[in-house]
């Protein structure tokens, strides 16, 4: 009796990427309303200093509770404290105060030109590739987001000082990105996360005490939600799936899905607070989405032309 020869079975391969992506982007976009909730009942500094210090202690917490070896060296632990105050203490402390008199929307738009300097600090400083399409990209979600704020500016419905908090807020988190690439820290990206979260708690803590007074804090069912969800969506789960998409996407291509921030925010500040959106802003969004496509597009592609 002879045997038929074995036929390898193809397995499929489930590409868990672009979920991640888009939990990244509702994560990151909802946070914005959230924090502008969080910010009306308690003053920002109070806010991210208890956040920060709170999300720092379940994650190391849970951490020890599971017997988990510290995978950090040294030098990585103190990268990851020094992200920490630029992904996390200045940049939310900026952009929360620029929350208190920017609307959320207009929050997360700012920010959301991130992949324009970030594009260009990878360039020169990490040999990422950037060629004429992503440029051309990069260019189109720059005009688009320059498009709402400068109608946004028009109208008067937001302040000028709550705007250059914001657009500090957007050079930390530049840094910061840049930073995570050229530093490279190696070993869990949870434990990371953890000593992020407790170096921004410290940092804050003192300027909390000095600069903010408790009794301002309203606490009430808002506050509370806000919170419980900028500790556990906002500074565990998405900040992890942030530098794994950094890791993974590289720093031009990761960055660039921060154009997708602003159509979001607009949409659940719309839905959530009743922000008012204009048909000018949702015509930015139109060169927002092409700018995505062209920059993401060939690492996409450059990426599959090297599993094979």
């Amino acid at each position: 009796m002879s045997l038929a020869p074995s036929v390898a079975v193809p397995r499929f391969r489930f590409n868990s990427l672009p979920l991640l992506i888009v939990l990244f982007c509702l994560l990151w976009s909802y946070a914005f309303v959230a924090g502008k909730i969080g910010v009306t009942y308690c003053p920002p500094l109070i806010l991210l200093a208890a956040r920060f210090s709170t999300a720092g202690i379940l994650i190391l917490g849970a951490v020890a509770l599971r017997g988990e070896g510290w995978s950090l060296s040294l030098r990585d632990t103190l990268v990851f404290a020094l992200l920490g105050v630029a992904n996390n203490a200045l940049y939310l402390g900026l952009g929360y105060t620029g929350l208190k008199s920017v609307s959320a929307g207009l929050g997360g738009l700012i920010v959301s030109a991130n992949p324009v300097f970030t594009a260009v600090f990878a360039a020169l400083l990490l040999n990422e590739q950037l060629t004429w399409r992503k440029v051309f990209g990069l260019l189109l979600g720059l005009l688009g987001v320059g498009l709402i704020v400068g109608h946004r500016l028009s109208v008067g419905t937001d302040s000028l000082h709550g705007i250059l908090f914001t657009f500090a807020s957007l050079a930390s988190i530049v840094a910061g990105t840049i930073l995570f690439k050229l530093l490279a820290p190696r070993g869990s990206l949870w434990i990371g996360n953890g000593v992020q979260n407790v170096a921004a708690g410290i940092v804050l803590i003192p300027f909390a005490a000095t600069f903010a007074d408790i009794s301002d804090v309203v606490p009430n069912l808002q506050l509370l939600g806000s919170f419980a969800y900028l500790t556990l969506g906002g500074s565990v789960l998405a900040y992890v799936l942030w530098f794994h998409l950094l890791r993974v996407c590289g720093a031009t291509a990761a960055s660039a899905y921060h154009f997708l921030m602003p159509p979001l925010g607009m949409l659940f500040a719309w839905i959530v607070l009743g922000e008012h959106v204009a048909f000018r802003d949702l015509l930015g969004i139109v060169p927002v989405a092409l700018g995505i496509y062209l920059v993401t597009r060939p690492a996409a592609a450059t990426a599959s032309r090297t599993s094979r």
